[in-house]
């Protein structure tokens, strides 16, 4: 018995290429496209209907992007794999991308062989990234790395208290709202949060917002 074909999601606002997506995936007798999409918010709502194996996905849309898409799909519909259709050098959203759920990613100008290739891996649960994406992806991820290394060294100076006021500085809160959660006057809260810039080397709150995401530390 023959397998199932894949059924397939096309998600592109630009309808030149979208059809020629299209067209370029029927040629492949295991590929069946069962919907099209030129957003968001349309790729979300079919794809409840539709319930595709593989959604190929832009990232640049109106009304809602790919990356919000692809996050509310695979929430809705696990078993659903995204394919996100990037352009050379949108590195910045690959990323983002990968956080919101996106199984593989492939150029818009790939050939059909790559494209190909990327689906049948992800309807096997396999991650794919286009040949002229690889280095940069992983350049990206040596950087996070690195700057999540230094981030954990910044860490280890702050006490238990500075860890607990960066929390709440990281939730927004101001001094006299800190001293109140934590039993402290506001003279004190005012030097650890002090302390706490100059051990994570950094100017202001935001700046120590910032770094506190990075580490992890998302708020109180």
């Amino acid at each position: 018995m023959a397998e199932p074909r894949i059924r397939i999601q096309v998600v592109e606002d630009d309808s030149v290429l979208r059809r020629t997506l299209t067209e370029l995936l029927r040629l492949e007798a295991d590929f069946l496209v069962v919907s099209e999409a030129s957003n968001g918010e349309q790729a979300v709502a079919e794809a409840m209907i539709v319930r595709p194996d593989i959604v190929l996905m832009d990232i640049q849309m109106p009304r809602m992007d790919g990356i919000e898409a692809t996050r509310r799909i695979r929430e809705k519909l696990p078993e659903a794999h995204v394919v996100m259709l990037t352009k050379f050098g949108d590195d910045e959203n690959v990323f983002a991308a990968i956080k919101a759920g996106a199984l593989g990613y492939v150029l818009k100008d790939a050939g059909l062989d790559e494209i190909a290739r990327v689906v049948r891996n992800a309807k096997k649960g396999d991650g794919s990234l286009s040949p002229a994406l690889v280095a940069r992806v992983m350049a990206e991820f040596n950087r996070l790395s690195q700057s999540a290394l230094h981030n954990r060294k910044l860490f280890a100076e702050l006490s238990r208290r500075e860890v607990e006021v960066l929390e709440c500085i990281a939730a927004g809160m101001k001094n006299a709202a800190i001293a109140d959660k934590l039993f402290l006057s506001e003279k004190t809260v005012k030097s650890h949060v002090g302390s706490i810039f100059k051990k994570l080397q950094v100017n202001d709150r935001t700046e120590a917002a910032v770094v506190a995401k990075e580490g992890g530390i998302t708020g109180a």
